[in-house]
Formats: C-alpha cells, structure tokens, sequence
C-alpha cells in the first residue's frame, strides 16, 4: 500500500510562515527545530465539498501539543485559519484534498538541542495537496515487534512529529508484505496501528483500546460519537490480539484513509460470524458527516 503520486499536485503553492512558495522553492532552514530533532506537531485535515472537516478539533489539538512541548512564540489561532485558508484559495481546493499542517519549534541560532536556542519563533507549514483517502478498501495487517510508546516514555497524546517508532514498525509490515503493522502496548495489549487507530466489533459491540498507548484520535472520536447517537454499543477497554483475530470485523480509522476495512492479522482471516456489518453502517454515518458539516471554505 503505496500512495500514488498526483501530478495535480506538480504546481502546487506551499505556505512557510504564511508566505506562499511554489513546491519546489517550499524550504525551511536546515537549524530549523523539525531539521534538528525531529522538534514539532503537526496535523492531517481533510477538505470535503468546500468545508474543512473537524478544523478547529485539530487546531485545538496542535496548540495543546504545542504546549504540552512548551513551545514558545505561538503564532495565533487566527493567523493559522488565515494560512489554511489563504492556501487552499491559492491552489483553488475546495475538494479532494489533505492538508498537512506542521509547526515547528523554530529557527534556532546554533545547532543544538536546547529549546533555549530557540529565538525567533516557531515555523508554520501548511502543505495541501489533492489527495483522496489513500487506503484501499481493506487492509492487512502484521504485528510488529516494536512496541508503542507509553505516557511513561513518549506520550503519544503529543501528537508529535517524531514518528520513528512508527516508520520502524512500518518497515517490519513492509518486509511481511502487509499494508500496515499493529502495534501492542508495553503490557501486550492492542495500542493502535503505525498510523491508524483500531477498532473491532464482537456481536454487536464495537470496541476500542484505551488511548493509553494510541493517539486519541479525531476520526477514533468521530466513531464514538457516531455510535452514541445512533445506539450502537461501544466500550474503550484493554484489548488482546486473539480479540482482535476472533472478532467479527475490525477496521482502522485516521484521516487519511477513514474507515478502513482489515481483512487479515498476522495471516489470520477475519470473519464475520453474525452477517450483517456494523462497519459498514458506521462508514455510512462518517460520509454523511463529511456531506454536511465542517467549517466553510468562503470563496
């Protein structure tokens, strides 16, 4: 599972600091902070039908990374929805598209670690592109042998841009020929996927790990509140792999493929003992979602 290229997406005008580039002059300093230590947040945002999709949950999300990282000389919530904005104008997006949206730590004055090296302030990317859900419609999955980080070593609330527990796991699927690697907490439970969150629905009852080792996500919060307002029985609880092998259906969330159907765990088939899918319901209520809500594109 490889994403494609878009050559849409050859010409498109990147924002740095709310300075628009064209992609191939789009750079930051090689002292930035995301250069030096892999020191910044970030967010995937999608844009549906001239409204972006749940942007002020990701806004409010990489300003309390931002803060939890303590970073210093935020820009403000105002001038980032003016960037968004600006960009997605420049490039005349209004469907189809992902936005990556980074902030950085900053410029620092000397190659360094310390934060205090930090003095011009932080770094702002906003990177969209025309991209469409980029899973295909089910998935395989193998388990890593790399564990996810707890709150006791990284934790993965930060929704940080030092990813190299993930890519690592990553490349274990890659050589097992699987899409993407399930991830298990330092006690064997199910944490999350190396880019996705996970769910698996047993007679009825969708469940999902604790967000004790996993990202809290947005699309994972979506799935909750979708099944809350329509009744359908969901739990957060420690989760084993054989839970998830036995289930009737387990599918993957994130912004970048949405609800994605797992067909396959470490060559175990799954396979649904009840008939009817639960998951399939739930993609229907998430793609009514993105018809009608979301914050207006106004151009």
């Amino acid at each position: 599972m490889l994403q494609p290229y878009n050559p849409k997406n050859a010409d498109i005008l990147v924002s740095i600091n709310g300075q628009l580039y064209p992609r191939r002059e789009a750079k930051v300093s090689v002292f930035d902070s995301a250069v030096q230590g892999g020191d910044a947040v970030w967010e995937g945002i999608r844009v549906y039908q001239g409204r972006i999709f749940h942007l002020e949950e990701h806004l409010d999300r990489l300003f309390d990374s931002a803060h939890a990282l303590a970073f210093q000389n935020l820009p403000r919530r105002e001038f980032v929805h003016e960037a968004i904005l600006n960009i997605l104008k420049a490039n005349d997006m209004r469907d189809g598209v992902h936005i990556r949206l980074t902030l950085t730590r900053g410029e620092k004055v000397t190659s360094g670690m310390d934060p205090r090296l930090n003095q011009s302030g932080c770094t702002l990317i906003v990177l969209a592109e025309w991209k469409a859900p980029v899973f295909p419609p089910e998935i395989t999955l193998i388990t890593s042998a790399i564990r996810r980080n707890s709150p006791a070593f990284l934790d993965s609330k930060i929704h940080h841009n030092n990813l190299l527990n993930n890519i690592l796991a990553k490349i274990e699927a890659n050589h097992a020929g699987a899409d993407g690697a399930l991830m298990l907490d330092e006690r064997g439970f199910v944490a999350e996927a190396n880019d996705v969150n996970l769910f698996c629905i047993r007679k009825g009852i969708v469940y999902t790990p604790f967000p004790d080792a996993c990202l809290p996500g947005i699309t994972r919060g979506t799935v909750l509140d979708i099944c809350r307002e329509h009744g359908i029985p969901c739990r957060e609880r420690n989760l084993s792999l054989t839970e998830f092998y036995t289930a009737d259906e387990v599918f993957a969330t994130g912004t970048m493929g949405e609800l994605t159907r797992v067909g396959m765990i470490d060559g175990r088939p799954i396979v649904n003992k009840h008939g009817s899918s639960v998951l399939e319901t739930l993609q229907d209520h998430y793609h009514e979602m993105t018809r009608q809500e979301g914050t207006v594109i106004p151009f």
